[in-house]
C-alpha cells in the first residue's frame, strides 16, 4: 500500500511540476509585456537603478525605486516581504520582474500607475454534474411537457429537437441563458411561446417551420396584448417633463386582418402617445413641429388614422398621409396644408354654405365655385375631411311637392223689382214685355181707351188723361246660380312656401283742397289723387315632407272682395274672409277646405212722399227692389311628392 502511494506521488509531481512552471512563466511574460508597453511612455522603467539596502520592507524598497526613477508605484499594504537584495546598474523594469518571480507578485498597470500585489493563480473550473433534463414530447397530440429549473437554454433546445424532430435555433447571444419553466400538456407552439415569455426572450416561427429564440433589444418588452396573447412591443417610457399623474396603457390587436389600437391614457403627453402608437403598430411618421399638450383618452379597437384624429382634435396639430408616411405637425405648415373641391349634387352652394358652423370655418378657407355648384376647401386634411363629411350629409335630394288647388265659387242670388211709374213725355209709345218679366209702358191713347171701357162697364166717368201722359208697369223676379272654377298648380321645395294670389284692383279719387291766403285774394287749389285698393284671393301653402311619405301642410287663405262700386268716387266697400290651418295628409290625397259663405241683402224703394208709406196705396205710388245674394267658396287641395 505504501509503495502504491509513493508511485502516485511521483506521477503527480512529474506531471504537475511542469504545468506549474509553465503557468508561472506565462505570468512573468505578461508582467514583462505590461512593463515594456508602459516604458514607451514612462522612460524611468528603462533607467538603471543602484540600491544598496538590505532588510527593508517591499513597500519602502519600491518607494525608493519610484523616487529615484520618477515612477508612480502603489504597493498592496497587505504584502509582508523583506528585501535583502542589492542591485547595481539594473533597470527598474528588470527589478520589478525579478521581484515578481522571487516573491510570487502580480503587477498590473492602470494608466501610468504600477500596482504591486500578491499573485493568486486562477484555479481551473470545476465541472458540475450534468443535470438530467426533464423534457417529454407526445407525438400523437403534438404535446410538450417541460420541468426546467435553471437549465441551459441550448441544452433544452437540443433535447426538444431530438424528441420532437422540430428544428430550434438559439441566437448566439442566448448561449449562456439559463431557463426555468413548468409546462404540462400544452401544444408545441404554445409551449415554445410560453417558454420564451417566462424567461424574457422572444420566439419567432419562420415560414419554413424553424423556431428561432432571440434576445429582446434594449427598447423591447414582453406583454399580454388585447387578445390575451403574449406579444412583444417597444418599451414605453414617459418623456422628461411628463406630469407626475401621467399614466398610459396602449395595446394593439389584429381584427379582420387590420391592426387596431386600444388606449387608456390619463394626463399623458400627446407626443408620447403618438410615438408609442406608431411603434406599436409599425407605422412610419415624420414630425414637422414639437407636439405639446396632454390628453386623457379611452378608446378601443380603432385604426391609426382615427387615433390621430382623436388626439389632435381641438389642438393646432394635424396629419397627412404621403406615400405611406404620416406627416405630423402644425396645421399652418407647408406640406400639411391641402385642398379639396366638394361638388354638390342635390343642393345649392348658397344654402349649404349658410349652414356651416362658424367654429368649423376657423383654419379653413372656403371659396365658392358657382359654375360647378362646388365649394373649394383649403386647410388641414383633418378639418377638410370633417367639413366634407358634414357637407355630404346636407347634400341630399330635396323633395318637391306639387300642389293642385281647385277653387270653386258658388254665387246664388235673387232679385225682386216691382213698381208703377207715371209721367208726361213728348212721345211715348205703348209697348214692352209681358213674359218672362213684366215691363210694359202704356201711352195716353191706351189709357184713355181703358178709361172709356171702364166707364161704360161701370157707368162711372173717370175722364181722360192729357195726350202726353204715360204709365209704366214693372214686375221682375230674377234668380242666378253661377259657378266659378279655378285650377292653379303650384310646386314648392320641401319646407318652402308656395304662394298664389288672384284679385283685382280699383282706384278711387281723393280730393284735397288747399287754401293759400294772401293780402289781396285767397287762392283755392283742388288736388285730385287716385288711390288704389285691392281685393285678392291669396293662398300660401308650406309643405313639409316626413319620412313615411306624408306631407304636413301649413295653409293660409285670405279672401277679400268688393261688395259694391260707388259712383261718387268714394272707396269701394270690401268683405274679407281669412283662415289658417295645419294638417297632415298622405301623398296624392285630396283635402277639402271650404264652407266660406258670404250673404248679402239689399232692400231699396222709392216713391211719392207719404203715399208710398200707406198700405195698398204704396203699390201704386212707389217702386221697390229687393236683392239677396250668397257666395260660397270651396277649396280642394291635392299634394303630390316628386323626388
Amino acid at each position: 500500500m505504501l509503495k502504491k502511494s509513493l508511485w502516485l506521488i511521483l506521477i503527480l509531481t512529474t506531471f504537475l511540476a511542469p504545468a506549474k512552471s509553465f503557468a508561472q512563466d506565462e505570468h512573468l511574460q505578461q508582467i514583462q509585456h505590461r512593463l515594456d508597453s508602459l516604458s514607451v511612455f514612462v522612460t524611468g522603467l528603462k533607467q538603471p537603478v543602484r540600491l544598496l539596502v538590505t532588510g527593508v520592507s517591499i513597500q519602502n524598497y519600491l518607494f525608493a525605486i519610484a523616487k529615484a526613477n520618477n515612477l508612480s508605484i502603489s504597493v498592496d499594504p497587505k504584502l509582508n516581504v523583506q528585501i535583502f537584495d542589492t542591485f547595481n546598474g539594473i533597470t527598474a523594469a528588470n527589478i520589478l520582474v525579478f521581484l515578481s518571480k522571487k516573491y510570487n507578485l502580480d503587477i498590473s498597470v492602470t494608466g501610468a500607475i504600477i500596482y504591486v500585489t500578491s499573485y493568486q493563480p486562477s484555479l481551473p473550473p470545476v465541472s458540475s454534474p450534468v443535470r438530467q433534463l426533464k423534457v417529454s414530447y407526445e407525438k400523437n397530440g403534438n404535446i410538450l411537457n417541460l420541468d426546467l429549473e435553471n437549465d441551459s437554454l441550448p441544452a433544452v433546445a437540443h433535447q426538444i429537437t431530438l424528441l420532437s424532430g422540430k428544428n430550434i435555433i438559439v441566437n448566439g447571444e442566448l448561449t449562456g441563458k439559463r431557463v426555468t419553466s413548468y409546462i404540462s400538456g400544452a401544444s408545441f407552439d404554445v409551449a415554445m411561446d410560453k417558454l420564451a415569455y417566462s424567461n424574457e426572450f422572444k420566439m419567432a416561427k419562420t415560414r419554413d417551420g424553424f423556431y428561432v429564440f432571440q434576445p429582446l433589444s434594449s427598447d423591447e418588452e414582453l406583454y399580454i396584448n388585447g387578445d390575451n396573447g403574449t406579444s412583444v412591443r417597444k418599451a414605453f417610457r414617459q418623456s422628461a417633463g411628463a406630469p407626475a399623474t401621467a399614466n398610459t396603457g396602449l395595446f394593439t390587436k389584429i381584427v379582420n386582418g387590420q391592426r387596431l389600437i386600444s388606449v387608456d391614457a390619463v394626463n399623458s403627453p400627446i407626443r408620447d402617445l403618438v410615438r408609442q402608437a406608431s411603434q406599436e403598430i409599425g407605422i412610419s411618421y415624420s414630425l414637422y413641429s414639437e407636439l405639446n399638450g396632454i390628453i386623457t383618452l379611452h378608446v378601443n379597437d380603432i385604426p391609426f388614422d382615427a387615433f390621430l384624429r382623436l388626439v389632435f382634435k381641438g389642438t393646432p396639430y394635424t396629419y397627412q398621409l404621403d406615400n405611406g408616411i404620416f406627416l405630423i405637425g402644425e396645421r399652418r405648415l407647408e406640406g400639411l396644408r391641402t385642398f379639396k373641391t366638394v361638388v354638390l349634387k342635390n343642393r345649392s352652394i348658397d344654402t349649404v354654405l349658410a349652414l356651416i358652423p362658424n367654429e368649423w370655418r376657423t383654419g379653413v378657407e372656403i371659396k365658392e365655385f358657382r359654375e360647378q355648384n362646388a365649394l373649394i376647401l383649403a386647410g388641414s386634411s383633418a378639418q377638410i375631411k370633417e367639413l366634407e363629411n358634414f357637407i355630404s350629409q346636407l347634400d341630399v335630394l330635396v323633395p318637391v311637392v306639387l300642389i293642385e288647388v281647385t277653387m270653386v265659387d258658388v254665387h246664388k242670388g235673387r232679385t225682386v223689382s216691382t213698381g208703377i211709374t207715371a209721367g208726361i213725355s213728348d212721345s211715348v209709345r205703348t209697348g214692352g214685355t209681358i213674359l218672362p218679366s213684366l215691363n210694359y209702358t202704356l201711352g195716353s191713347r191706351s189709357i184713355n181707351d181703358f178709361l172709356n171701357t171702364f166707364g161704360r162697364a161701370t157707368s162711372l166717368n173717370l175722364g181722360h188723361v192729357v195726350p202726353n201722359f204715360y204709365v209704366g208697369l214693372s214686375a221682375l223676379e230674377a234668380n242666378n246660380n253661377v259657378d266659378i272654377r279655378s285650377v292653379p298648380k303650384l310646386s314648392a321645395l320641401n319646407g318652402h312656401h308656395a304662394i298664389m294670389s288672384i284679385g283685382n284692383k280699383r282706384y278711387y279719387k281723393d280730393v284735397t283742397q288747399n287754401i293759400y291766403p294772401s293780402s289781396t285774394t285767397t287762392q283755392t287749389v283742388l288736388l285730385n289723387t287716385y288711390k288704389e285698393v285691392n281685393a285678392d284671393l291669396t293662398i300660401a301653402i308650406k309643405p313639409v315632407v316626413s319620412g313615411d311619405d306624408q306631407v304636413t301642410l301649413g295653409i293660409q287663405v285670405n279672401i277679400s272682395d268688393f261688395t259694391s262700386f260707388p259712383v261718387d268716387g268714394s272707396p269701394p266697400p270690401q268683405s274679407t274672409s281669412k283662415f289658417e290651418t295645419s294638417l297632415r295628409v298622405h301623398s296624392e290625397d285630396t283635402i277639402v277646405l271650404g264652407g266660406i259663405e258670404r250673404t248679402e241683402n239689399d232692400d231699396s224703394s222709392s216713391g211719392v212722399p207719404l203715399l208710398s208709406r200707406i198700405p195698398v196705396l204704396k203699390w201704386l205710388f212707389s217702386r221697390k227692389t229687393k236683392t239677396t245674394s250668397k257666395v260660397v267658396t270651396v277649396l280642394f287641395i291635392k299634394s303630390t311628392i316628386i323626388r
